[in-house]
């Protein structure tokens, strides 16, 4: 399966928008500062996209000769300007360097190349070798890191809230997975659908960091972005999948606003209705899928995910229903009427959902 429908002009970065409005809004300069620059880089990159949306984005295709079990990875450095790709410092194949920035960008590609390749068969982003370029340095104290469609963009933090965003290897998972969401379901950015094609990329960012630390689902911490806040910052991490709204508390963040369930939908025309807010609800119900199975998440929990993902039933204005009901069918249909049919549909309904 390749796109259901056309691309969808959707640019996606790690740090939601509402985290940074309410960090700009800080009396201390330090902070605001570094958060209002993010969030204009962030609303000149959206345009950027839309406009590649219309004009068309250039053809990629692996080079010549490539292996199509093996990575093609390209890093550049923006140098703290705004101007993408930046300087080539790194290729596939080539010797680490001195900076840990790049080195980091480039396992993590890596590492999500290998979770993809190795447990679902997928040849990269788009299913057929898609070369993997990221930029490293990009902005001042950028406050993000983001997919545009076309590559990875990491920010270096401004080191009193954000630290360098290489460091968590499911933030690299977590971006790159929206690629695969655009080649594949192409999610609308909106709504429900915005918040099934964010979380989508949490789950498999989480996997990608499990299958990376060869951690099983009762010893993953559920974390996303863990190692991000910088130290005095209150929290552990940007979301938390197993305890959603639990992530973070701080004078200058704000309480983690996720819903775990139903009950607690949020509605709201901010931030595209909420899709890094209500993202917390199929969050919360994959982990309570993968922790009732157990063994590694990738294996089966993940594998019932990525079935829908790419089966071509999940149209792209779905709904939480929607994709549940889809999830209820691929357990069935993968692993029979046993114990993961029924975590599934136990998950759902414990976090509101209904399936039909």
């Amino acid at each position: 399966m390749t796109t259901n429908g056309g691309f969808e002009p959707v640019f996606c970065t790690i740090v939601p928008p509402h985290v940074l409005d309410k960090l700009a809004q800080a009396e201390d300069s330090a902070l605001s500062g570094p958060a209002r620059r993010s969030l204009e880089h962030d609303a000149l990159q959206r345009t950027k996209r839309r406009l590649t949306t219309v004009i068309g984005a250039p053809s990629v295709a692996a080079p010549a000769g490539a292996a199509a079990d093996q990575p093609h990875r390209t890093i550049y450095d923006a140098h703290h300007t705004q101007d993408l790709p930046g300087t080539k410092v790194r290729e596939e194949g080539s010797d680490p360097g001195s900076d840990a920035t790049v080195n980091r960008a480039y396992a993590g590609l890596g590492a999500t190349f290998e979770l993809y390749l190795k447990a679902y068969g997928r040849h990269s982003i788009d299913g057929a070798g898609l070369p993997l370029d990221a930029t490293v340095h990009f902005g001042e104290g950028y406050d993000n890191a983001f997919w545009n469609g076309e590559q990875m963009v990491f920010g270096d933090g401004d080191g009193q809230v954000f630290l360098d965003f290489t460091l968590p290897v499911d933030v690299i998972g977590h971006e790159l997975t929206h690629g695969v969401t655009q080649h594949t379901a192409n999610l609308e950015y909106f709504g429900q659908s915005g918040a099934l094609n964010e979380s989508v990329s949490d789950v498999f960012g989480s996997l990608i960091k499990q299958y990376t630390l060869g951690q099983t689902a009762a010893e993953a911490d559920w974390l996303i972005g863990a190692g991000l806040l910088a130290p005095g910052v209150h929290g552990t991490a940007l979301r938390s999948m197993k305890a959603p709204g639990t992530a973070y508390d701080d004078p200058n963040l704000g309480k983690d606003p996720q819903p775990a369930t139903m009950e607690h939908y949020v509605r709201t025309g901010r931030d595209n209705g909420g899709v890094h807010i209500n993202s917390g609800i199929p969050n919360h119900a994959f982990y309570l899928v993968a922790t009732a199975i157990g063994g590694r998440s990738w294996e089966k929990a993940g594998q019932i995910w990525y079935d829908v993902l790419t089966g071509g039933g999940l149209k792209q204005d779905a709904l939480f229903a929607d994709f549940a009901t889809l999830t209820v069918k691929a357990a069935r249909e993968r692993f029979g009427a046993g114990d993961e049919l029924q975590a599934v549909q136990k998950a759902w309904e414990q976090v509101g959902v209904r399936t039909l």
